[in-house]
């Protein structure tokens, strides 16, 4: 795994050696990059990488700009990934790393951030949960992107809180970028 622009454009990211962790592949990376370019300047952005992995989304966001990332993964395995890879590129003053559940992370979070990703397993179950506790709780910022890869059987409900502003499919895997929605007047 590689980062494909910006400070540490071409250097690779460690990660597991376990067929159960499903990197982002460069492709899908590529996809989700390009259509962020003329969307949301990273320079100085607020970041969170939910389902961290091995943090390559995030990883991405510090090489093009990104101020700070929180990263947050419940497996000690892939926070000590994480680590040696913030270690490895220099970047541990851009990071916060932390061991945690998703959403028990979601429910105690105050800070807003310019852009989310989440990359739950395939077989997780409360995956179409995620984009409604995030615009609840109004964690993204009015012009951010809460960016989900998720299996192509996942469908999320509509909700007068988000927009899917782009759907973009990759075989087994569907990547949806989610935005504040009109909410209904009362």
């Amino acid at each position: 795994m590689r980062i494909i622009s910006g400070l540490f454009k071409g250097r690779t990211i460690q990660s597991l050696n376990d067929r159960s962790v499903r990197p982002v592949t460069d492709r899908v990376k590529t996809t989700i990059f390009n259509m962020l370019q003329n969307r949301l300047n990273l320079k100085g952005a607020k970041v969170l990488d939910l389902f961290a992995g091995t943090g390559s989304l995030g990883f991405e966001t510090i090489s093009r700009g990104a101020e700070f990332v929180i990263f947050v993964d419940n497996s000690n395995d892939m926070i000590e990934i994480i680590k040696r890879n913030a270690s490895s590129l220099g970047c541990m003053d851009k990071c916060s790393i932390i061991r945690d559940d998703a959403f028990d992370f979601l429910n105690s979070v105050e800070d807003k951030f310019d852009l989310i990703f989440a990359d739950p397993p395939y077989a997780y179950n409360m995956t179409e949960n995620i984009p409604i506790i995030i615009f609840e709780k109004n964690i993204l910022n009015k012009n951010g992107y809460l960016i989900i890869e998720h299996s192509k059987k996942q469908n999320f409900k509509q909700n007068y809180l988000y927009n899917i502003s782009e759907l973009k499919e990759f075989g087994a895997t569907h990547v949806s970028f989610f935005i504040h929605g009109q909410k209904e007047e009362k």
